[in-house]
């Protein structure tokens, strides 16, 4: 049989993972890699470690003072689950600006400030699901909220290290629910925006960072339907985020081409890369096509023979009320040879974020 176009020829040696666990970290969420950094959050709190160095080492850098309501509940692990508290996004910029996502703001910390500062307020909706960073010193995020009547919707820019936002991007009014991610991709110095929810709404786009060009390379059903991607060399690797049918993880190749690598055992968010290794977690959601109770880690090595890695049951707390069982993967450029993942409403791992060498044999 003829070899697939869209798929790239995978080194023959790419071998399997295999994952050992180095350290656990209670109360952390992991949200973003910059080298060796990585930056991690505690509520309202931002730490980061030098992963390279040990033993692991949480120091402070900063924090946000939110309302004494969430004060208060950011301290309990229910609680927070309930209010959706604390940090849920963040970029960083080689020179050190930082961008954050947190209910209702979106906030800025300049190089060697202390305290975060809101910068945009979150009219519709309470947050976007992942904030975009480019070389040049921008940062973007897409508007995330229910959006019944499909209304308009945006995706807002920063050309002064978070200071100030304007619309970089406009979708008219019925052509998308909301923005899942945009992502940059250094290959190609370009964004990648993904959207959804049903039939045309979910599409997958290719936009220069000034958003002058911006074209739909993938759209129409539920399989465009991505919320994690990771780009690479050759393409951009994604996961489908979809009640409605078997969930899977793709390769889309740099000329539009589209080929299905492996079966998920339900919807994915989040998507990270470590070294030569790519990984795509499952999150447990009510749906009668993903039955499965367990959140799953899944990798593969340069992309080939992608394989389930790790696995936690969901817990009783019912998920309306505190949150789907899920591991995050935090964003970034990870050059330290681990994995870090952060797992919430599971059994006896709730609130807690793992950290695991990546190896092969």
């Amino acid at each position: 049989m003829a070899a697939n176009p869209a798929i790239p020829a995978f080194p023959p040696t790419a071998g399997r993972l295999r994952l050992a666990q180095e350290a656990v970290f209670p109360g952390l969420r992991a949200l973003f890699w910059a080298g060796s950094r990585l930056y991690a959050s505690r509520g309202y709190r931002l730490l980061y470690a030098e992963m390279a160095q040990t033993p692991i080492v949480w120091r402070e850098l900063a924090s946000f003072v939110p309302s004494w309501l969430r004060s208060l509940t950011s301290f309990t692990s229910l609680t927070s689950r309930l209010l959706r508290d604390g940090f849920h996004a963040l970029a960083v910029l080689p020179a050190g600006h930082m961008v954050a996502a947190v209910p209702g703001a979106i906030l800025s910390l300049r190089a060697g400030e202390r305290e975060f500062r809101r910068t945009h307020r979150i009219v519709r909706g309470t947050r976007p699901l992942h904030i975009a960073a480019t070389p040049a010193g921008q940062f973007f995020w897409g508007e995330y909220f229910d959006n019944p009547a499909r209304d308009e919707v945006h995706i807002y820019g920063s050309q002064d290290g978070g200071e100030t936002w304007s619309v970089a991007y406009t979708f008219p009014r019925g052509a998308i629910r909301h923005v899942h991610n945009i992502l940059y991709d250094r290959w190609e110095d370009c964004l990648w925006v993904l959207t959804g929810d049903n039939g045309p709404e979910c599409r997958i786009l290719r936009a220069s960072c000034d958003f002058r060009s911006v074209e739909t390379v993938l759209a129409g059903n539920q399989q465009a339907r991505a919320v994690a991607a990771v780009p690479a060399e050759h393409g951009l690797y994604f996961a489908s985020d979809t009640p409605l049918e078997k969930n899977s993880v793709y390769f889309l190749g740099r000329g539009g081409e589209v080929a299905p690598l492996a079966p998920l055992s339900s919807s994915s968010i989040a998507g990270c890369r470590a070294g030569d290794a790519m990984f795509f977690s499952t999150m447990v959601e009510p749906s009668q096509v993903n039955a499965d109770r367990h959140v799953r880690l899944y990798g593969s090595l340069h992309g080939g023979d992608w394989q389930p890695l790790l696995a936690w049951k969901k817990d009783g707390w019912p998920m309306r009320f505190f949150q789907y069982g899920n591991a995050f993967l935090p964003g970034g450029e990870n050059t330290s040879g681990l994995l870090a993942l952060s797992t919430i409403a599971v059994q006896g791992h709730d609130f807690e974020t793992s950290v695991w060498r990546v190896n092969t044999e």
